[in-house]
Formats: C-alpha cells, sequence, structure tokens
C-alpha cells in the first residue's frame, strides 16, 4: 500500500508552505525523512527527528535519526523503523524537526492509504505549494498559563517586617 502524507511547514506567517508526498508502508521512517529534506531543498545532513503526535499536535514518542542517549534507553531509529508500524489509521500524525539548531518543524499527516500506481516510482512529490524561508521561522517556547486561583509564592507574609516572621512557626 501506498501513504499520502502532506507535510506543512510550522511557520507564523500567511503563506502556506506544504508538499504532498506518496511514499511506500514498507519504508523507513528514515526514507520519509529523506523525501521530506529533497522536497523542501535541503541537504538532509542535519539531525532530525519524527516524534508521534495526538490530534491536538502533542509530541509523543520519538524517533531519531542517530541513538545519541545514553545506554539503556530503548530509542526508535528512523533506519529500521518501518513507516506503517508507527503510523496508520488510528495513529496518522508526526511532528517532525530538521535541523536542531534551527528548529524547521513539520506537521506530517497520514492524508490517505491507497493501492500503488502501476509505472510510478516511490517515493514520489504529488504536490509543491509555497516556498521554504531562507532561515527557519522563530520559535517561542511558552508555558500555558495557569489558573490565578492559587500561587504557590502568595503566603501573605510581611517580608520586611522582620520582627513578627515567626521562623520557628513557619520554618521549612
Amino acid at each position: 500500500m501506498i501513504y499520502r502524507f502532506r507535510v506543512i511547514l510550522d511557520n507564523d506567517t500567511e503563506d502556506d508552505v506544504f508538499r504532498d508526498i506518496e511514499i511506500r508502508e514498507s519504508d523507513t521512517m528514515e526514507d520519509l525523512h529523506n523525501v521530506i529534506t529533497q522536497s523542501f531543498g535541503f541537504d538532509g545532513m542535519e539531525m532530525a527527528s519524527f516524534y508521534m503526535s495526538d490530534e491536538q499536535w502533542n509530541q509523543g514518542e520519538e524517533i531519531s535519526m542517530m541513538d545519541m542517549s545514553e545506554t539503556g534507553n530503548q530509542l526508535k531509529m528512523m533506519s529500521t523503523t518501518i513507516i506503517k508500524d508507527m503510523i496508520h489509521e488510528a495513529s496518522t500524525r508526526l511532528i517532525y524537526l530538521y535541523d536542531f539548531m534551527n528548529m524547521w518543524t513539520f506537521y506530517v499527516e497520514l492524508g490517505e492509504i491507497v493501492e500503488e500506481a502501476e509505472g510510478t516510482d516511490y517515493p514520489n512529490l504529488m504536490y509543491v505549494h509555497g516556498q521554504i524561508p531562507d532561515e527557519a521561522p522563530e520559535k517561542t517556547f511558552e508555558a500555558e498559563e495557569e489558573d490565578d486561583a492559587y500561587n504557590e509564592f502568595e503566603d501573605e507574609i510581611d517580608y520586611d517586617d522582620y520582627d513578627n516572621l515567626n521562623f520557628d512557626e513557619n520554618w521549612n
């Protein structure tokens, strides 16, 4: 079977940048990595990882290009992980991170699974929309806002009133 993916650049501009790619279900995640880098014009020489994702695009399990973990950690590798073992009807989304210094981030979603077309070479770049910018879109990492109902640092103690701090009573 052939998997059809849409690979969308995560950017904050009004210009959509994406590629539609076909690849065999029996190919590896490294093959998917290679076709993504080629289709966006990268040389493919930078570190990259896929991350399993849920419907809200939350980052899950990593599928790495190289094993950079400490010994004992079981990390899935792109070169030995088959696409159909990770992606299927119940799990259709990946986050792809290319070049950890520049943080090129892509959303990869399985669009459909189809029969192999006779005479077509795979992987196949089906459609190109938009041009990749010269520099990776800037990322801002922000924590989610919490309720103001509880603040662990609000303890109603007047720290300027040294005589009434009651160290014995308030000591940890």
